[in-house]
């Protein structure tokens, strides 16, 4: 697993902080997308609750099982996959509304981009 280790810790964390800090409402105002106030910009934010819960949830069971020494690649191939979905719905719904802030597209795009790194040696690795 090597280095996925961290990125699966960091990234599944990640989710779970993020959406208890959402529920708790401790983001600051100043750090909320546009047009947040929008009942329907809240219920699209949502809406990527189970889609990120999902993440963390392939992400912990691949480390889990590694660390068991049981096949996990299968897990992690899942959770790479749905962190570049994650990604690119929020990237591609930010660029439609032409919404350009450093701060959500930032993570976003990292989102989009780190599961590309390691796609490829997994699918290898099961063949």
């Amino acid at each position: 697993m090597g280095r996925l280790r961290y990125f699966f810790f960091v990234v599944d964390v990640g989710f779970v902080l993020y959406w208890l800090v959402t529920y708790l409402h401790l983001v600051p105002a100043s750090f909320l997308f546009k047009d947040y106030g929008n009942p329907l910009m809240v219920t699209w934010n949502w809406s990527f609750l189970p889609l990120d819960l999902g993440i963390s949830a392939t992400g912990f069971t691949a480390l889990w099982r590694e660390r068991r020494g049981q096949p996990w690649r299968g897990a992690a191939l899942i959770s790479l996959t749905l962190t570049f979905c994650s990604g690119l719905q929020a990237v591609a719904f930010f660029a439609l509304n032409r919404d350009f802030d450093p701060l959500w597209w930032g993570p976003n795009l990292f989102l989009l981009l780190y599961p590309l790194a390691f796609v490829r040696p997994l699918l290898r690795a099961t063949a």
